[in-house]
């Protein structure tokens, strides 16, 4: 049980901390690719501590899943756990963690269903919009232009990934202003970019108490456009997607003395026009290598005594 406790308190340390470090790290903004790495490691290894401690607790509480968890384990191994001893507590914990674990499905589940829906309706929607001619099929290299007084660009995800944009985006982007736009929609369907948005919703709205889900919600909105920016500014340069992105949101008011609280193209745009350099490559290897190992903390925790078993 003792495990069982440390791992539930590991997870519940790191889902309160991890909101509070990774976000102001001053290299997340240079490297949004790398940041989107380290939020993806640190909530794996907040869910592996949870599911680790759901584990033990029930290994404890019930001689059934005790004997298939350590089926092939030596009979020192499973005695320096002292599973069995811990009372009706052990039990309680694992329906506790059982039942959260249930709960992040059927969100991830619902979330996975609505996306779906609203994908079909857009889908559809386009269709009307935009028919196809004969002989054209519905693929995803497929550039879709509707007619709109509005400037805007968007991809909709699925098997199939499709770029649609506005006349009134074609008129106002001038030169490789849109390639670079286009490189940007791009960068979020080979990305595949919608996943992480939807299983981050699914942890939030499942959990809105528990701040690193929340925080990796938010910062899954704002990571995905940085990396996005930074395909286009490849292939384009950064002034290019910087004015484009000027060009098809100026008129909507997120560049004047009060911008809407929820949008991040003044940060977006600032940031690709000061062109802070990249870190080195040997800095970006350091932090991937050193989010990888972030969700073997509890897996270490949890084979401690094992070890000390078997040393």
């Amino acid at each position: 049980m003792l495990v069982s406790l440390v791992l539930l308190l590991l997870g519940a340390l790191a889902a309160v901390v991890a909101p509070r470090l990774v976000p102001r790290a001053d290299w997340s903004e240079r490297e949004p690719i790398v940041a989107l790495w380290v939020w993806q490691c640190v909530v794996a290894a907040v869910l592996l501590s949870f599911a680790l401690s759901m584990t033990f607790s029930a290994a404890a509480a019930w001689q059934l899943v005790r004997g298939q968890v350590f089926a092939p384990a030596p009979q020192g191994v499973v005695e320096a756990y002292a599973l069995g001893t811990d009372g009706p507590w052990a039990g309680v914990l694992a329906v506790v963690l059982a039942c959260g674990g249930l709960w992040s499905a059927a969100m991830l589940t619902q979330e996975i269903r609505a996306a779906r829906a609203q994908r079909r309706r857009r889908r559809q929607e386009l269709r009307v919009r935009a028919p196809l001619l004969p002989g054209e099929s519905d693929g995803g290299d497929r550039l879709v232009v509707l007619e709109g007084d509005r400037p805007h660009a968007w991809w909709l995800p699925g098997t199939a990934p499709q770029l649609v944009i506005t006349t009134a985006a074609l008129r106002r982007l001038k030169g490789r202003q849109l390639d670079a736009v286009l490189a940007h929609e791009q960068g979020h369907a080979q990305a595949r970019h919608d996943w992480l948005l939807h299983c981050s919703a699914a942890l939030a709205n499942g959990f809105p108490q528990v701040p690193v889900f929340a925080a990796f919600r938010d910062e899954m909105h704002r990571l995905v456009e940085l990396a996005a920016d930074d395909v286009a500014s490849k292939r384009f340069g950064r002034l290019t997607i910087a004015l484009a992105l000027v060009e098809l949101n100026e008129e909507r008011g997120v560049f004047g003395p009060c911008p809407p609280p929820d949008t991040h193209l003044p940060q977006r745009v600032n940031r690709l026009l000061s062109a802070t350099p990249r870190l080195t490559p040997v800095r970006r290897l350091r932090l991937t290598a050193a989010a990888a190992l972030v969700p073997v903390v509890p897996l270490l925790v949890a084979f401690v005594p094992a070890l000390r078993a078997l040393g």
